[in-house]
C-alpha cells in the first residue's frame, strides 16, 4: 500500500502488477473520476461506496476495461477481459474474447454449368 501518492509519483502513472494499491486524496466525486482517467492505461479498477448509486455513476465515468466495486479481482469468465489505452487491444474471456481466436472464412461456389457474371463468353 503507497499511501499519500500523488500524479507526478512514477508508481502512479504506469501500469503496476501486484497486489499494490496507490492511495491519493481527493474532495468530489468529479476530482476522483478525473484522478482514476489521468493516466495511459485503463485496465481495471475499483469503486469502494456504500452508496450504490454513486457506485454505479462513478464506474460509468471510468475509463477502465473492468471496474469492480466494492470487491476487488473476481474471475468471472464469461464476461470480457481487457483494457484501455496502452492496456491492451482486444478481449480475453466471454463471447469477444472467443472472437480474438477466429477467423472469418468467406466461400461462394458458383453451381450453374455455364459461366455467369463477368465470365460470360
Amino acid at each position: 500500500i503507497f499511501a499519500d501518492c500523488d500524479r507526478s509519483m512514477r508508481i502512479v502513472q504506469e501500469e503496476v502488477f501486484g497486489p499494490v494499491v496507490t492511495v491519493e486524496r481527493f474532495r468530489t466525486e468529479d476530482e476522483a473520476v478525473e484522478l482514476a482517467n489521468d493516466t495511459r492505461y485503463g485496465l481495471a479498477g475499483g469503486v469502494w461506496t456504500s452508496d450504490a448509486s454513486r457506485a454505479q455513476r462513478v464506474a460509468l465515468r471510468l475509463r477502465h476495461g473492468t471496474v469492480w466495486i466494492n470487491d476487488f479481482h473476481p474471475y468471472v469468465p464469461q464476461a470480457e477481459w481487457g483494457g484501455f489505452g496502452r492496456s491492451g487491444v482486444g478481449r480475453e474471456l466471454g463471447p469477444t474474447g472467443l472472437r480474438e481466436y477466429q477467423e472469418a472464412k468467406h466461400i461462394y461456389q458458383n453451381l450453374a454449368p455455364a459461366p455467369s457474371g463477368w465470365f460470360k463468353g
